[in-house]
């Protein structure tokens, strides 16, 4: 599935102090490609105004069921039927409720109603509201019917209080949303194991060697295996990314913990996706104090493990993909890093440009496989090119497991 490309989707915003976040919410739907109708209910619009949703969305925003001005208003149950998925985010205890027990007396609430797609609900409340029993029963009704309906996350609450109430984050929103629509499950039985993010190589107690890294194409790597049904460990270095649900994830530090967990979980591993920008350098000894005064320094730096080329070399069957963060001459520099490390398949992307790689939501990247394949893909969302490197992965076994049997 190549993200949201084309996906007909209802945004449902409820009154929450959270509605803001729905905001943000819409424009990555949106940049994802999705096509995105927002219905708001009454409360919601207090917080956050039309204007800014129709603005995002590029289409009228649904907030009255009876305007005798709105061709919407006439074919709710249309629109419910030809979407893709229904997302209501925040979801007020309200909302919930009304939802539950089949109440229709507002756009929101009828449209739920008639919605015959997937139903994604991420809710957001205040003080104990989330554990008191009417909340708790009505998110239970509206499981067993099949929706969808997120833990809230914990945190400070609008009251000033702290406790389980606020709205998830847009990612973990988005990665349940395209597991709820991805229908291929092709990764069954698999156990992927991906590294992402960078390594910290200490140089006294407050500084540290690293490589450039947000670990955000290691992280859709992980959440897209997630939703193709395999079983995944994420090893990470520091990052400020929410690991995929379900994944079993192992954060690390150094280039040598990372070694560790990578070879630690190795042996059941059937797909090895080494997406980390592992830091090439460590100091040699490691000072036990702050290094005082600013002055000339010199550092006396040791090759750290190369820890593709070991996964590699012990030979245990799985599929061996790679990453090459480039700056020139992309093609053959991803080439001879493949047959250097000895993989089956190397991703690789060009770092000189600001619009894909570090730190960005999109990417570009060549593939270039063992057997003298090479594929380039063109800038899409990084959870496109998590699928489409998911995807060759299954292909290039496959074939190769075919010649093999000829």
């Amino acid at each position: 599935m190549a993200g949201l490309d084309g996906k007909e989707l209802i945004l449902g915003v409820s009154g929450s102090i959270a509605a803001y976040k729905a905001v943000y919410l819409l424009r990555e739907l949106t940049r994802r490609g999705a096509r995105v109708t927002v219905c708001l209910t009454d409360h919601a619009s207090r917080f956050v105004g039309p204007l800014t949703f129709r603005t995002l969305s590029g289409r009228p925003v649904l907030t009255d069921l009876f305007d005798p001005q709105s061709d919407a208003a006439v074919e709710h149950v249309a629109l419910a039927e030809r979407a893709d998925a229904l997302i209501v985010a925040p979801a007020t205890a309200n909302v919930l409720a009304k939802a539950a027990h089949g109440l229709a007396d507002d756009f929101l609430s009828t449209l739920l109603l008639a919605a015959r797609c997937p139903v994604l609900m991420a809710p957001a409340m205040d003080g104990g509201m989330w554990d008191h029993a009417a909340v708790v029963t009505n998110v239970a009704t509206l499981r067993q019917r099949g929706v969808v309906v997120l833990d809230p996350d914990a945190g400070a609450l609008a009251s000033g209080l702290a406790g389980r109430g606020r709205l998830p984050e847009s990612d973990v929103i988005i990665e349940t949303l395209l597991g709820m629509l991805t229908a291929v499950r092709d990764l069954t039985g698999e156990r992927v194991l991906v590294t992402a993010g960078p390594t910290r190589e200490s140089i006294d107690p407050v500084r540290f060697i690293t490589n450039r890294s947000s670990g955000k194409m290691g992280y859709r790597i992980a959440a897209a295996a997630r939703r193709r049904g395999a079983d995944v460990v994420l090893v990470s270095g520091p990052t400020g990314l929410t690991p995929p649900a379900g994944a079993l994830f192992v954060p690390v530090d150094s280039a040598e913990e990372m070694r560790e967990a990578v070879l630690q979980h190795l042996p059941k591993t059937t797909i090895v996706i080494k997406a980390a920008a592992v830091a090439d350098y460590r100091v040699r000894q490691q000072a036990t104090e702050k290094i005082k005064g600013k002055r000339d320094l010199t550092l006396d730096l040791v090759p750290n493990p190369d820890i593709l080329a070991e996964v590699a070399a012990r030979k245990t069957g799985a599929f061996i993909v790679g990453f090459a963060a480039e700056t020139n001459d992309l093609a053959a520099n991803a080439r001879a890093k493949l047959e250097a490390k000895g993989i089956d398949l190397l991703v690789g992307n060009d770092v000189s440009r600001r619009d894909i790689g570090f730190d960005a939501e999109d990417n570009e990247v060549l593939l270039v496989d063992r057997w003298g394949g090479a594929e380039a893909l063109p800038r899409m969302p990084k959870d496109a090119v998590a699928d489409a490197v998911l995807s060759r992965v299954l292909a290039l076994r496959a074939t190769a497991v075919a010649k093999v049997r000829r």
